[in-house]
């Protein structure tokens, strides 16, 4: 039975990322707006000691919490710290050391147990450092794969959204010599497969239109710059369009972004990370977030990184971070609406004949 039983307000959790970034000062930003919690019952994953520092140091008197060590005892009214940790730690801003990622990892498996267990709803995830976070938990490029193999999904997808353009990504973080190895017809159907649920599951969109990008200059130029458009991304596309999908492509991918064409779509499959995130961080209106789709659970994160340059100073802005704390609550929201209005039609006409 999940914990929010005395509530209809969802539980979230928050992961404190690399404790040295900026992660626990963007979630004491965050919720020291007390009208966070007409939205949702935040439970961070951290330690009472790791909050009162960065507390302390931004000099934050709006911000309260509630320990607690059980679900039971949650506190509807108030952010909970669930604690992962008794143990004394340094805590050093700006600084990447092993300890950053060792309770970054820490806090990770402890929300991703509550999260299989019930106890949460959704999980937003502040930022991790890729390299000091590897280590016997933790062996993944990022937070996608790692959360892909926690819940035995057979794929996931990384969709980096905001209010006027949501992109997805065939590779996430692959080194650029070893893209084109990944670029095949079964690859890039997996994943249109995947946008498209998760747009008509999580976003709400009936039909959604999808465009994909090719993977060189000019989408290939009918061959002359490179061969995978012709052998591999159209081939893709057909098969898709022909078992229903609405995609289209591909679309060369300076060309498609200067003319502001993802305004035209609900999705765009990029061929690989930079292709994607350099648009969608140069042109996302609002606050682009970043979203796992194919998960059976809804995990958000912000579309920035650790920002070790400004750790401790109190000058991160928690403005992804708020907006990655509603789009999760709106998923939510959306996977309800569909669950509902896709049960079983003869059992709502039986009801209502009764």
């Amino acid at each position: 039975m999940s914990s929010n039983t005395h509530t209809n307000k969802p539980v979230i959790g928050i992961t404190v990322g690399d404790i040295n970034s900026i992660g626990t000062e963007l979630i004491i930003k965050t919720f020291a707006d007390a009208r966070m919690l007409e939205f949702c019952t935040p439970v961070i994953f951290a330690s009472n000691k790791t909050i009162n520092f960065y507390r302390k140091l931004m000099n934050e008197n709006n911000f309260n919490y509630q320990s607690v060590k059980e679900f039971a005892r949650l506190n509807h009214k108030q952010v909970n710290v669930f604690n992962c940790w008794e143990e004394e730690v340094q805590i050093t801003p700006g600084v990447l050391n092993e300890v950053g990622g060792k309770y970054a990892a820490r806090s990770l498996a402890v929300a991703i147990e509550c999260l299989k267990e019930g106890h949460i709803q959704g999980l937003i995830t502040a930022p991790i450092h890729k390299k000091n976070i590897q280590g016997e938990q933790f062996n993944y490029t990022g937070h996608t794969p790692y959360l892909r193999d926690a819940f035995d999904a057979k794929d996931v997808l990384m969709f980096m959204t905001a209010d006027n353009m949501r992109v997805g990504l065939l590779t996430e973080h692959v080194p650029v010599a070893e893209i084109s190895k990944y670029v095949k017809k079964d690859n890039i159907l997996a994943k249109l497969q995947m946008m498209e649920d998760s747009l008509i599951k999580d976003f709400g969109i009936d039909s959604p239109r999808i465009a994909v990008l090719g993977l060189n200059p000019h989408a290939g130029d009918d061959g002359l710059i490179g061969q995978e458009e012709i052998t591999e991304i159209i081939p893709a596309i057909k098969h898709a369009k022909n078992n229903g999908l609405l995609c289209f492509g591909p679309y060369s991918a300076d060309a498609f972004f200067a003319r502001n064409m993802h305004e035209q779509f609900d999705g765009v499959l990029a061929m690989y990370h930079d292709q994607g995130l350099i648009p969608f961080k140069s042109l996302a209106t609002g606050n682009g977030i970043n979203y796992t789709a194919g998960l059976p659970i809804v995990r958000t994160s912000p579309d920035h990184g650790t920002a070790f340059d400004i750790a401790g100073k109190n000058l991160a802005d928690h403005n992804s971070f708020r907006q990655a704390i509603f789009t999760c609550l709106d998923i939510l929201e959306k996977r309800e609406t569909y669950a509902e209005n896709t049960r079983n039609p003869l059992k709502k006409i039986e009801l209502a004949s009764e």
